[in-house]
């Protein structure tokens, strides 16, 4: 049979994940890797986990957990969150929230309920990977999104007229992008409030790494910016999505929106016709770690993660050529580079496998124009500082051939 006939248009926009693909290398013994945005298993809470598991079953919780439930989630975990959103200036009750399969999940979701084809989605260049893997399948445009730049909100509109639909939302990483380490400063989110405003659309604001700081001062969440100025979480048009995937623990994938509940009501819907729900014992394991460890749990990976990043600082310092340039991230886990023109990143990280062993993200997958080749992406959380010594070592020495 050809399938190709019978798949629908919107497959055409979905390509392989290239850090999906990478993660493959991690297998390989002698690859030092910097490609995968991945926490360190190390610093997983297992005996937390351990501990909250066998208490599902060992206290009568199993019924309950091994059941169909509810679309909206845990109704524990919920609450739970609702108290942590206050503490980051984000007033909310239960039902402005809605438990997801990981951030990843929320971000289809929010694609689905808001593209219709051709219509426009602002996002940085460049912007998360995964985040344009989830649009895609709604067949969208793309336009750049500059939070201090000159263009109109009429020039924006009319660009999406052009493209055959209307701009629909702005998405941004907002603390420690992935992947550039970058941070959206305070007058910046006013400024996307502002456009956002003029344009009447939606932001969706992706804190998957806002618990992660390791410098410098933390801002508002744009969600608790909104409020301030409108009141009533009610009244806002900014999605915050959240994850315990960079904190606690990726493979349970447990993530979250928190939103005005008109939102919310028909994310869950979706929710209901795509999956019905999250897997109950893990939002019940989520729950209890959360509850009880949090709070002493973070700051401990927040300590290993700073010591890798100024580790990889460091010894990007003392061996990178001068013609490389690369960002100072205040937290999350990514340094972004970028190498002189005409060097593509592609093409060097061909060479590293072969010569060196040192795999990395090349950067033209995370712009939605396609450009971007001569800029790549390296992780620092999951490698020890000896690893990290080698690895930018060796990365150093190509580049100072290639040069």
């Amino acid at each position: 049979m050809d399938w190709e006939q019978v798949f629908a248009s919107r497959t055409s926009r979905m390509k392989a994940s290239e850090i999906r693909e990478l993660l493959k290398l991690l297998d390989q013994p002698d690859i030092i890797s910097f490609a995968g945005g991945i926490p360190d298993p190390a610093l997983f809470p297992k005996k937390e986990f351990e501990q909250a598991f066998a208490s599902i079953f060992a206290s009568g919780e199993s019924d309950t957990a091994l059941q169909y439930s509810v679309s909206e989630g845990y109704k524990p975990l919920r609450q739970w969150l609702v108290n942590e959103m206050g503490k980051i200036g984000v007033p909310c009750d239960i039902d402005n929230i809605l438990i997801t399969s990981g951030s990843q999940q929320a971000l289809d979701y929010l694609g689905k309920l808001f593209l219709s084809p051709n219509d426009t989605a602002l996002v940085n260049w460049p912007t998360y990977l995964g985040a344009l893997g989830a649009f895609n399948a709604y067949e969208p445009q793309y336009d750049r999104l500059i939070a201090n730049g000159n263009r109109s909100a009429d020039d924006y509109k009319q660009q999406a007229a052009e493209q055959g639909g209307k701009v629909k939302f702005a998405y941004m990483s907002v603390d420690f992008a992935n992947p550039t380490g970058e941070t959206i400063d305070a007058n910046e989110r006013k400024n996307i409030l502002k456009l956002a405003e003029e344009l009447d659309i939606a932001i969706i604001e992706d804190a998957a790494y806002q618990a992660l700081r390791y410098d410098g001062e933390a801002h508002a969440p744009i969600l608790a910016v909104e409020i301030q100025q409108k009141g009533s979480i009610e009244d806002c048009r900014t999605l915050y999505c959240g994850s315990f995937s960079k904190t606690l623990a990726p493979g349970l994938r447990v993530g979250w929106i928190c939103a005005a509940k008109s939102v919310i009501t028909r994310l869950v819907l979706m929710k209901q016709a795509s999956d019905l729900h999250s897997s109950t014992i893990n939002q019940m394991a989520i729950y209890k770690v959360a509850k009880d460890h949090f709070e002493t749990h973070v700051p401990k990976i927040r300590d290993v993660y700073k010591s890798r990043r100024d580790k990889m600082l460091v010894e990007l310092e003392k061996h990178m050529p001068k013609t490389v340039r690369w960002s100072q991230p205040e937290g999350g886990m990514f340094v972004w580079l970028t190498l002189p023109d005409g060097m593509d990143g592609a093409e060097l990280l061909a060479k590293s496998l072969e010569t060196q062993r040192v795999a990395f993200v090349p950067g033209k997958a995370f712009f939605a124009d396609g450009s971007g080749a001569n800029t790549i992406r390296l992780n620092f959380s999951r490698p020890d500082h000896a690893t990290i010594e080698e690895g930018i070592s060796r990365l150093g020495k190509l580049m100072k051939e290639a040069v």
